[in-house]
């Protein structure tokens, strides 16, 4: 080997290792702590905010984070990514590796490549310990107050919701800590040097980071009240864009080639899903109405008016758009997922549960297909099927909120209580409802057998205990 290709292997090697080595703090709080903070946080923020508990939406936003983290050494959590129902833009990490953005910020996208730049960056703040160096110099209250000032401030100001982040703040010693966590110039820098880095070795360029945060400061207009969340808690925009152009310049010719723009099939797909199912129907209604005109075999633009459509009630008429789609694809699980739901929700049962029961042997069916099946099957009284369904759900979304009560309620009809109301503790636990998800899983611990199913009560209600006895009873 030789010497030169010798230093760039070594290089390629050493330099994840010495990033992250620049960036670890001597002090921050612990990851013992940084835990307790992001379940406090995720508590709240179920309690005060609406989270698109989409599994498909989910679950592409999280591959792409993924695929940024392989990039990385080995992290010492697991990272979580969220999408935030919010029009706003914004994208923020708290500790722990919880990565959040908003679907205002991610339908105003033209590509994957934008969705990796800004997770990039957020993911460079988690590694960095940003927060967590600002709580530790400024923790004067405990951290389940310290967790109400942190989503006050990356969910509540500037365009999002000021009573919810006033409630979020609590007490005048917690809103004092307000300003002295907000990201520092330096912290910025550090997290796009970081973010930059990891984006070449997951291979997006940097122009998707750029991109975005153009578009962000696009929507800066005269009037503090109108200034994006994201340049609130997020400074130094302006420097930062030069930043990266300069960097971009300065790099060899793959990092100085700028990609076309242009969406992937399965980017548009998502972010039709987004604007169809979450976004201002009367404004998707009309978007798609205005895609289909200009070109009327755009299959995602009439998969995109079948879900707003079936959202409207128009349930007839999305089950035509659908059924066009499918006439490109036969056998594409999501769609044929969905268009069975469309059945289930315009009550033609039997119609839903032959469409559905046919997705699910597909490779990589709907998730939401395999919770309507299990729906179907509950409507259709046999509940032992419906566990099934929804059990399969679970492993492969156990994050979807919505599988569990149904759950509960399928185990409630067999006659099966403990786990009945392990379910259904999860259910309410998820949905930041304490006072029943506490009733419940007290009553799942006392019968249930399964070891797997007795820990993750252990652990839940280890958190429920750590709140105000008057919230459970």
């Amino acid at each position: 080997m030789s010497k030169k290709i010798y230093k760039q292997a070594l290089s390629a090697v050493l330099a994840p290792l010495l990033l992250l080595a620049w960036c670890t703090p001597g002090w921050a709080i612990s990851l013992k702590e940084e835990q307790e903070l992001s379940q406090q946080f995720m508590r709240m923020v179920h309690r005060n905010f609406e989270l698109i508990d989409d599994p498909l939406i989910r679950d592409y936003v999280g591959r792409v984070g993924q695929k940024i983290l392989a990039a990385l050494p080995p992290q010492p959590f697991a990272y979580h990514f969220y999408v935030v129902k919010e029009e706003v833009y914004n994208a923020f990490a708290i500790p722990a590796g919880y990565i959040f953005i908003n679907s205002g910020l991610l339908l105003a996208m033209d590509s994957e490549e934008e969705l990796a730049g800004i997770l990039s960056h957020e993911i460079s703040h988690v590694v960095c310990r940003h927060i967590s160096q600002r709580i530790e110099r400024s923790k004067k209250i405990d951290l389940a107050s310290m967790a109400g000032v942190v989503a006050g401030i990356f969910l509540g100001v500037a365009g999002g919701s000021p009573q919810a982040a006033q409630a979020l703040t609590l007490g005048s010693a917690a809103a004092g800590q307000s300003l002295s966590l907000a990201y520092s110039r330096d912290d910025e820098s550090q997290a796009d040097q970081m973010g930059l880095s990891y984006l070449a070795g997951a291979g997006y360029s940097a122009n998707g980071l750029l991109e975005v945060l153009k578009k962000i400061r696009g929507k800066q207009w005269f009037g503090s009240d109108q200034i994006p969340t994201y340049m609130m808690t997020h400074p130094a925009v302006e420097e930062r864009i030069a930043h990266i152009d300069t960097w971009m310049a300065t790099q060899g010719s793959a990092s100085k080639e700028k990609k076309e723009n242009v969406p992937s099939t399965q980017f548009r797909r998502i972010q039709y899903r987004l604007r169809a199912l979450y976004g201002d129907p009367t404004a998707a209604l009309q978007f798609f109405k205005s895609a289909l005109a200009k070109n009327p075999s755009h299959a995602d633009a009439a998969y995109g008016y079948g879900l707003t459509l079936s959202r409207t009630g128009s349930h007839t008429q999305a089950v035509t758009y659908l059924q066009q789609v499918l006439t490109q694809n036969a056998l594409d699980p999501i769609v044929l997922g969905d268009l069975g739901k469309i059945y289930f929700l315009a009550g033609r049962t039997k119609d839903a549960l032959e469409i559905l029961r046919g997705a699910a042997t597909l490779p990589n069916p709907n998730p939401e297909g395999l919770f309507y099946l299990g729906r179907t099957y509950i409507e259709s009284g046999d509940y032992a099927a419906a566990a099934d369904s929804l059990e399969r759900l679970l492993r492969i979304q156990d994050d979807y909120a919505p599988a569990y009560y149904y759950l509960g309620e399928a185990y409630g009809k067999l006659g099966r209580n403990p786990e009945a109301h392990y379910f259904l503790g999860m259910y309410h636990f998820k949905k930041g409802d304490d006072r029943l998800a506490y009733h419940h899983l007290v009553r799942a611990q006392k019968e249930i057998q399964d070891p797997a199913k007795l820990e993750t009560i252990k652990k839940s209600l280890e958190i429920l205990n750590k709140l105000p006895k008057e919230a459970l009873q």
